[in-house]
């Protein structure tokens, strides 16, 4: 019996002591994956000092690059490259992505789905390692090859013996502009960008060749003296446009300004009746402008006018009145010849605006005179109950409808009435008959006492005065 109960003691002794090893085990190994991953964690988060090139962006006068890093969400990426590397930043200055981009590219940028493109497109600009101004080619023909973050690459090269300084297409216009331990910024003079950004915005916008940067106009040449025109100087700043409508209504050829480059069309211009008919489509498939969309193709031939325009490279705001205030035009109204077509021009703007545009300028000069097609009306914009507001009186209309159609050379804006011009508006005046009323000079009670005398004698009409 006794040898059986023993056995029994050590078996349960043998089990005890299994357990106990085992979850001491287990609780060693457990502390050990806590203190690996608190380690890799404390590893993987980059300290990033005060002395970073990083912080030195952030509080630089690039300002604007630093705003786009951080709507970019990139800083926690730049601040792992400044912890394994040193970094190069080609910093555009904040003129070059204030004035001289254009503004629908950068409206692209800022698009939440085209985060990516903007993440490219930042990244573009960071090399990860120092390049100071002593590492560019000497010789003018040399070009110097670095890989960027994003596995992009950028060609530095000279130019003037050496005086000037490139990368890619953008001048070095600040040298070594700040200088830290991890990094090196230098100032350029535009904005790098990558060809997949630039591919993927003209493909949004379905045109082939435009540049992302504002390209620069070609000299014109005066046909009369076949000499350079001079610049026009700069106008001051909320002066109205110098004769947009005279040169788009040019009478001929001679005088008429050279025709904007573009895709499409029979010479590589806009193909101007394409984009006239897509926004009168647009128009259809709204739904609530049926009666305009008539009146331009069916009453008028403004179509193919306002198709010929775009085509030679002018660009049109549409002031659409919906149905509602088109059926309030009396016969009269549009009885006489030409009158649809006059009512149309006044609500044709040979400029590009937006509601945006259009409620800014309103919200700063309090009204905005726009010149329209019917020359030498203009129309009054103000701002009034947080929208836009066309007209003065009884003929205003409100911008009901923004936006219905912008595609870059045509704007189309609803309204909620038909807005007529000064002319059209005149009550014509009465013309009041004035008659003369001639009195007869009246006489004493004497005179008429000695006329009756004269009278019951028929001697009166000897008396000159009794007559």
């Amino acid at each position: 019996m006794e040898p059986s109960v023993h056995a029994i003691h050590m078996l349960f002794f043998t089990v005890f002591l299994f357990f106990f090893f085992f979850f001491f085990s287990s609780g060693h190994l457990t502390l050990a994956l806590v203190q690996s991953s608190a380690s890799s964690s404390n590893s993987s988060s980059v300290q990033i000092n005060s002395n970073s090139v990083l912080v030195a962006l952030l509080d630089s006068h690039y300002s604007e690059l630093a705003e786009l890093v951080e709507k970019a969400l990139l800083l926690h990426t730049l601040e792992e490259a400044v912890g394994k590397h040193n970094i190069t930043i080609f910093a555009p200055r904040n003129e070059a992505l204030e004035r001289q981009l254009d503004p629908e590219f950068k409206h692209f940028l800022l698009e939440p789905r085209n985060l990516k493109s903007l993440q490219t497109l930042i990244m573009f600009h960071v090399v990860p390692n120092r390049i100071g101004s002593e590492h560019w080619p000497v010789d003018k023909s040399a070009c110097s090859e670095h890989g960027t973050i994003w596995n992009d690459a950028v060609h530095l090269t000279t130019k003037d013996s050496g005086r000037k300084r490139l990368v890619n297409t953008a001048e070095i216009v600040r040298p070594n502009d700040v200088i830290r331990p991890d990094g090196v910024i230098h100032g350029i003079g535009r904005l790098l960008v990558p060809r997949s950004v630039e591919e993927d915005f003209n493909h949004r916008r379905s045109l082939r060749s435009i540049s992302a940067v504002l390209p620069q106009g070609a000299p014109e040449v005066d046909p009369r003296t076949h000499r350079l025109k001079k610049p026009a100087s700069p106008s001051p700043a909320g002066s109205p446009p110098a004769l947009p409508i005279y040169d788009a209504m040019a009478p001929g050829p001679a005088l008429a300004p050279a025709p904007a480059p573009g895709p499409g069309g029979p010479r590589n211009h806009f193909n101007g009746e394409s984009q006239v008919k897509d926004f009168i489509h647009t128009l259809l498939h709204y739904g609530g402008y049926n009666e305009m969309a008539d009146i331009l193709v069916n009453l008028t031939s403004l179509a193919t006018e306002m198709g010929r325009l775009v085509s030679e490279g002018y660009v049109l705001t549409v002031l659409a009145p919906n149905d509602e205030a088109m059926a309030k035009l009396t016969t009269d109204q549009l009885s006489e010849p030409g009158a649809p077509e006059q009512i149309m021009y006044y609500h044709i703007i040979p400029e590009y605006q937006t509601e945006e545009s259009m409620y800014n300028a309103v919200r700063r000069f309090g009204k905005v005179r726009y010149d329209t097609l019917r020359v030498p009306h203009k129309v009054v914009a103000q701002e009034a109950d947080g929208s836009v507001k066309f007209g003065q009186g009884d003929g205003s209309a409100y911008l009901f409808d923004p936006d219905i159609y912008t595609d870059g050379r045509i704007s189309v804006q609803g309204i909620d009435g038909v807005l007529l011009s000064p002319q059209e508006t005149k009550v014509p005046e009465k013309k009041t008959v004035v008659v003369k009323v001639v009195t007869k000079p009246r006489r004493g009670q004497l005179m008429e006492v000695a006329c009756r005398m004269l009278g019951a004698l028929g001697q009166d009409s000897h008396f000159s005065r009794c007559l």
